[in-house]
C-alpha cells in the first residue's frame, strides 16, 4: 500500500510539475529622459524578493516572481545625485514604495520562439502600483541538473500602463513612457 501511495504522489508531482525556488536573480531596468537640448538615460537594478518557476518534465510552465520596489537603484550615478534620483523613483513621482513596496510577474505561458538564442517567448502578467497588464519578453531558458536559468532579452514596457507617470512641472524635461528591463532568474 505505502508503494502505491509513494508513486501516486511521484506521478501527481510529474503531472502538476515542479517547483524550483528563485536562488538567484539579476534584474536591470533603463529609463529615458528627452530633453530639448539632449537625450539621456539612467539605469540600475531591483532585487526579486522571492520566485519560483514551475517545470514539468524539462519544460517551464510556470512561475511567479515578487520584486522588491524598495531595492530600486539607479547605478549610473553616485552620490548625492544617486540619492536624489532613488528618492525620486521610490517616492509618488514613479513607484510609490511605500504604498506599493512590492511588485509582481506571474507567468501565464512559455511558447517556442524562433530565435536560436533567445528561445523561448513567455508571457506574464505584471503587477505594479496595484495596474496588472499582461507582458511578453524573449527568453533563453535551459534547464539542467535541476537548476532552470531564464535570461530574457532586453524587453520595453509601457510605465503610464501602470499609472508609473511622472508630471514634470518643466516644459523643457520629458520622461519617455517605454522603460526597458532585462532579467536573469536561476531556481533550483
Amino acid at each position: 500500500m505505502k508503494k502505491i501511495f509513494l508513486l501516486a504522489v511521484l506521478a501527481g508531482g510529474l503531472a502538476f510539475g515542479q517547483t524550483k525556488k528563485v536562488v538567484a536573480s539579476d534584474v536591470q531596468w533603463w529609463g529615458y529622459k528627452i530633453a530639448k537640448s539632449e537625450s539621456s538615460s539612467h539605469n540600475g537594478t531591483v532585487k526579486v524578493k522571492s520566485g519560483d518557476m514551475v517545470m514539468k518534465g524539462n519544460q517551464l510552465v510556470g512561475g511567479s516572481f515578487v520584486l522588491d520596489m524598495t531595492s530600486i537603484n539607479a547605478t549610473d550615478l553616485t552620490g548625492e545625485y544617486q540619492g536624489k534620483l532613488n528618492g525620486h523613483l521610490k517616492n509618488g513621482d514613479f513607484f510609490e514604495v511605500e504604498k506599493f513596496p512590492t511588485a509582481t510577474f506571474k507567468i501565464t505561458g512559455v511558447k517556442k520562439n524562433s530565435d536560436k538564442i533567445y528561445n523561448s517567448l513567455v508571457t506574464g502578467n505584471l503587477t505594479v502600483k496595484g495596474k496588472t497588464n499582461p507582458v511578453t519578453f524573449p527568453a533563453k531558458i535551459s534547464y539542467s541538473k535541476g537548476v532552470v536559468s531564464l535570461v530574457s532579452n532586453k524587453f520595453t514596457i509601457d510605465r503610464q500602463k501602470f499609472d508609473v507617470a511622472y508630471k514634470s512641472t518643466m516644459q523643457d524635461v520629458l520622461v519617455k513612457d517605454d522603460f526597458d528591463m532585462l532579467v536573469k532568474v536561476t531556481a533550483k
